[in-house]
């Protein structure tokens, strides 16, 4: 049976992350994704023309995913047949992520409505538009997924990962002392162990 590993990198990320998930996959192809898209408008269209010229010739399809990453994959690929996604630090409510942004820089709905964009201290430009786009268009993801979250995730709450969680049917892993970003050894040996037990 032939399997195929898509990996999508979060924000400030890279392809070639994807090599590091190659041995807990021997006998897989595994590959990263340099997409572009910055709105989830924009990845419907990249992520749905990536899956569809890399996914043909395979019995099934495993997806990792990171952060901004998994959030854009959700709204791009609801409908791809996906045998398992596995989601590292998803943004899952980003509706709740700009409510939380704007607060953070004293942005009302209304400033924001009026300029249309507003850059904030924290090097991220909130957008009207994509707040009304993320309002009109909630995740719907039906996909068997395993989700791995950081007690420390400053961008997500505790809360808001276990409604999601309940609310599609995921398996949550958390690890308590772990951050949004998993990168030190103890978190990517966490990291890779949860790999192993959910595939």
């Amino acid at each position: 049976m032939r399997r195929l590993v898509i990996y999508v990198h979060g924000k400030g990320g890279c392809a070639e992350e994807s090599e590091h998930y190659r041995p807990l996959f021997p006998d897989s192809d595994v590959i990263g994704f340099d997409y572009h898209a910055q709105t989830p408008w924009e990845a419907k269209e990249e992520f749905s023309r990536f899956y569809d010229l890399h996914s043909e010739g395979y019995d099934s399809v495993v997806l990792i995913a990171n952060s901004i990453g998994a959030f854009l994959s959700m709204h791009a690929l609801a409908e791809k047949s996906i045998s398992k996604a596995l989601f590292i630090s998803p943004i899952v409510n980003m509706e709740r992520l700009i409510a939380d942004m704007m607060m953070w820089s004293a942005v009302t709905e209304d400033e924001l409505k009026s300029k249309g964009q507003i850059p904030t201290d924290f090097g991220e430009t909130l957008s009207w538009a994509y707040l009304c786009y993320v309002r009109a268009h909630p995740v719907r993801w039906s996909i068997p997924t395993c989700i791995l979250y950081g007690g420390k995730d400053h961008l997500t709450s505790r809360e808001t990962i276990s409604g999601f969680a309940e609310q599609i049917g995921a398996a949550l892993t958390v690890m308590e002392n772990g951050e949004h970003w998993f990168h030190t050894p103890e978190q990517m040996n966490v990291l890779d162990r949860w790999i192993s037990s959910s595939i």
